[in-house]
This record gives C-alpha cells, structure tokens and sequence, in this order.
C-alpha cells in the first residue's frame, strides 16, 4: 500500500501540530519537542519540521510511504520538486537516527 508523503516547513511548530492534528483527526505519531512532528493516516504520511533552510509553509519535498520499498531512494522530478520512496521503517530509522531520544516505532 502507497500513502502519499507530504514534508512541509514552519516556524510555528506548536500551532502547527494543533492546527494539523484537528485536521487529521489525531495527534503525531512521532513528536519532537520545538522541531519535527509526524502523522501516519490511512493514506497519507504528513511531517512537519522547523527548518532554518526554508521559507515557512513551503513545501520540502514530496514522496510515498511504500510498503514495498526494500531501500529509501529519493530523486527530483522535472521542476526540481524532490520525491522520496521508502518504507515505514526507513522513516523510523531517520528520525531515529536525527532524534535519537524519539525512539519511535511505526506501528
């Protein structure tokens, strides 16, 4: 099963994750205080990260979680957009790898 990937900047992470949880109808299945937060829907896998590097609100790359990705890739489309393909797991191992105090699990 695919769930579209969407990775967006802010500079408002708390109201973000309020704004966005009322959205989804839950709250981030992965948190990390002031920087990153994660939602895993039935179709869609939406992070949010305070990013320095990007315009608030913009858009950081694109993607699909994949069930059957066996390795994350990542790649850019035509107008420069990056895509990436991974697995929950790898997800997990990239979080896990930049918040290691997270230590979040995909379900």
């Amino acid at each position: 099963m695919k769930k579209l990937h969407l990775a967006i900047s802010t500079n408002k992470i708390e109201e973000t994750i309020k704004d966005y949880s009322l959205r989804f109808g839950m709250e981030p299945c992965a948190y990390v205080i002031g920087e990153y937060a994660l939602w895993r829907t039935e179709t869609l896998n939406v992070s949010i990260r305070q990013d320095a590097l990007c315009t608030p609100g913009s858009l950081r790359h694109l993607g699909w979680e994949d069930t059957s990705a066996t390795e994350f890739s990542k790649e850019a489309d035509v107008n420069g957009v990056v895509w990436e393909r991974f697995a929950a797991q790898h997800q997990a191992d990239e979080i896990n790898e930049i918040w290691p105090e997270t230590n979040y699990h995909p379900e």
